[in-house]
């Protein structure tokens, strides 16, 4: 039988793979997103933030503090790269959403996963058009070296799409990258490229629509999917070794360290239950990516935490930014 023996989380941001000198750079396009929103789920301007902000904002923009929090970051990465390594996985599962990249509004899918041979990521293409930081931090999602086409374990994909099925979960599938996207997106292509990297084994996409109403999954039937995930795994007749990984969050882009405190402490403990009950209002725009860790800790319940580690990346004095978690749990 198939067995998950390995649990991960992580952001996916591009201040990531960006230098600290560059995170107010990656601020300045903050002004100008039309969906912030505050902690309690409510739209406001830029400027409104500015007038809400903690007291102490001006101290978490310090270099020295923007240098500390990036370093931070690349030792988390590190953690859950050698983790993976360690794992001897035969396949990893990879928890994301897509954001307007394979899907439109013309079908837009609760819940999808890709069970084609390969899986392909395109290279870094730096057009004018983007911010200083933008260009800095391309390499993190992108290919520097070219296109690349990452194997994906297709015979279980189907299998857990098939099991998901009967299980009563509608699942999209998909087989193949649409042709007005000719890459996968990059909730995807962090996790290949910054922590499988040299460590390639086949992968399954699962693509969870976090952002997008109407039809975003419950937390609850996101926890359930998980939990399905791991029953379809535990049913595959060969024996192999199998790792889940959630993309994406934690909160952003108004960094709120209050539910990612309580997110990151009920995943340490394995409580499902406050991870279903969490305010949904508050887990809108980037904050919805903590539905796929939801995911994650459906499908490896039963697993130990052993280390995370949450580091909130403000880049203005409104207080937005993206809030980093990562997770090891086996």
């Amino acid at each position: 039988m198939g067995r998950i023996v390995l649990g991960l989380g992580s952001s996916h941001s591009p201040q990531l793979s960006t230098p600290p000198e560059l995170w107010l750079n990656h601020g300045e396009g903050d002004k100008n997103i039309p969906m912030l929103l505050d902690n309690a789920g409510d739209h406001r301007s830029f400027e409104e933030l500015l007038e809400a902000a903690p007291s102490n904002i001006a101290e978490q923009l310090e270099a020295e503090v923007l240098e500390r929090r990036h370093e931070a970051n690349q030792q988390g990465i590190g953690r859950l790269s050698n983790a993976l390594e360690d794992a001897r996985l035969d396949v990893l599962v990879i928890v994301g959403d897509d954001q307007e990249e394979m899907y439109k509004n013309d079908n837009r899918p609760a819940i999808a996963i890709y069970w084609g041979d390969t899986f392909t990521n395109g290279p870094v293409n730096i057009t004018p058009e983007m911010s200083e930081s933008r260009r800095s931090s391309a390499w993190g999602w992108r290919e520097p070296d070219g296109e690349k086409s990452y194997p994906v374990a297709s015979d279980l994909a189907l299998h857990m799409i098939e099991h998901l099925r009967d299980s009563d979960f509608d699942i999209a599938h998909i087989n193949r990258i649409p042709d007005h996207h000719s890459q996968m997106g990059h909730a995807f292509a962090f996790v290949c490229r910054r922590i499988m990297q040299a460590n390639v084994v086949p992968i399954i996409p699962v693509m969870v629509n976090t952002y997008y109403p109407p039809n975003q999954p419950t937390l609850g039937r996101c926890y359930a999917l998980g939990k399905e995930i791991r029953a379809a795994i535990d049913s595959w007749p060969e024996d192999i070794r199998v790792g889940v990984i959630a993309s994406g969050g934690l909160s952003h882009f108004v960094v709120d360290e209050e539910i990612d405190g309580i997110v990151m402490k009920a995943l340490r403990e394995g409580d499902s239950d406050t991870l279903v009950s969490l305010p949904r209002e508050r887990l809108n725009s980037g904050t919805s990516e903590i539905r796929n860790w939801i995911t994650m800790a459906g499908a490896t319940e039963g697993l130990s935490h052993q280390w995370s580690d949450y580091v909130p990346g403000y880049r203005t004095l409104a207080g937005t930014g993206c809030a980093m978690g990562f997770g090891i749990w086996s």
